[in-house]
This record gives C-alpha cells, structure tokens and sequence, in this order.
C-alpha cells in the first residue's frame, strides 16, 4: 500500500502515466529528483548558483531575506511529496545512497549558507564570532518548521503573514550577527581549578596580588 501511495503521488506530481515513469526514468528515485528539479529550481537556484556570488555585494539582511522566503516555499512543496518516501525506507535507503552518490542531500542547504556567512565573515561583514552552521541551521530549521506548520494548520501561525515571519526572523539572525558583536570581544573561556576557583577568577587574584606587591 505505502509503494503505491508513493508512486500515484509522484505520478500526479510529474503529469505522468505509470507507462510513461519506466520509459522516461530507470527508477523511483530519478523521478523524485525531476520533479524537484522541473517544480522547486528557485531554491536551488539562490543557494547553489546566485549565493555565493553575493558574498561582499548587497545588504547581507536582504540577502538571506530572499533565502527565507525560497525555503519557505521549497520545504512547503518538499515536505507533502517527501512523506511517502520516508515511509518506505528500503525506497528511502536507495533514495539517500543516489543523493549521495550525486554529492546532493538536505544537509547541502545548510553548507551553502553557512559558506556564504563565512564568506561574508571574512569580509567582516557579520561577526565573526558566531558560527556559520549554527546560523545556517537556525534559518532553514525555522523555515522548515514554518512550512511544517502551515501545511498542518493549513493557514498562517497566528495570522503572521508571510513577509513578516522574513523579516522577524532574519530580524533576529541579524542580531546575532550584528556588527557591534562583531568589534566586541569575544567571550572569555574560563575552566575551573581543582579546587573550584575558575581560570578567570584566579588571574584576577593573581593580578591584585602582583599590584599590591608594589603599592
């Protein structure tokens, strides 16, 4: 039942005949990859072709803006056609061994963006205190849920348009990579002494010591 849910929802995704699936593509598989290459290019688009070339160029916040908005939409078409793959899992296992093999996955969403934060970290654009695939992570993962939940509620969360959701949550991204972070210091890592004291506390003691030393 789950392999026949699966392939008459791709059929209806590709406008294909079951005939015309095995004349046009060896497999499952191939036809999943199509569809998403035919129907959802933007995504795609922004983060593999155009990101990286706006390293440097533009308004870092309208940037990843334009990011938000094509993951909202891409996760939004991706999720209701990924549900019957990962409900089969030899179909699911078979599926992930082809991506890899292609060197495509999920997971490149996240290395695209972080390169880019990375790359406009070395121009010292953003901070370059904070970590790019946590930042990454913190964007699409919203989307994501955010696509998720409008699919589930199948309106907006509390009326939030979607303009507004972008702005919000690029808005907070921003914060964090805000450029009065990035001319302050970064935190100070202190560890504990074995008797309890922190590395931090100790040096300050020290620092009075050798002060009063010569008071």
């Amino acid at each position: 039942m789950g392999s026949i849910s699966f392939r008459d929802s791709w059929l209806r995704a590709a406008g294909f005949s079951e005939a015309a699936l095995y004349k046009h593509f060896a497999n499952q598989e191939e036809l999943f990859l199509a569809v998403l290459g035919e129907r959802l290019p933007s995504f795609i688009t922004i983060l593999i072709n155009e990101l990286p070339a706006r390293v440097g160029r533009g308004c870092v916040t309208r940037n990843l803006e334009e990011v938000a908005s094509a993951a909202v939409a891409f996760y939004g078409q991706v999720i209701p056609m990924s549900a019957a793959l990962l409900s089969e899992p030899p179909l699911l296992a078979r599926h992930r061994r082809m991506l890899l093999e292609k060197s495509a996955g999920p997971h490149k969403g996240i290395e695209a963006v972080a390169g880019y934060i990375r790359g406009e970290q070395r121009l010292a654009r953003v901070s370059q205190v904070v970590s790019p695939e946590a930042i990454s992570a913190m964007l699409l993962g919203a989307c994501f849920q955010r696509a998720w939940i409008q699919l589930f509620l199948d309106q907006a969360l509390h009326g939030q348009t979607m303009r507004r959701f972008v702005v919000e949550l690029v808005g907070g991204i921003m914060h964090g990579l805000s450029e009065r972070q990035k001319a302050g210091r970064a935190p100070r890592r202190t560890t504990r002494t074995e008797n309890g004291e922190t590395t931090g506390k100790r040096a300050r003691t020290r620092a009075q010591g050798r002060q009063s030393a010569f008071s």
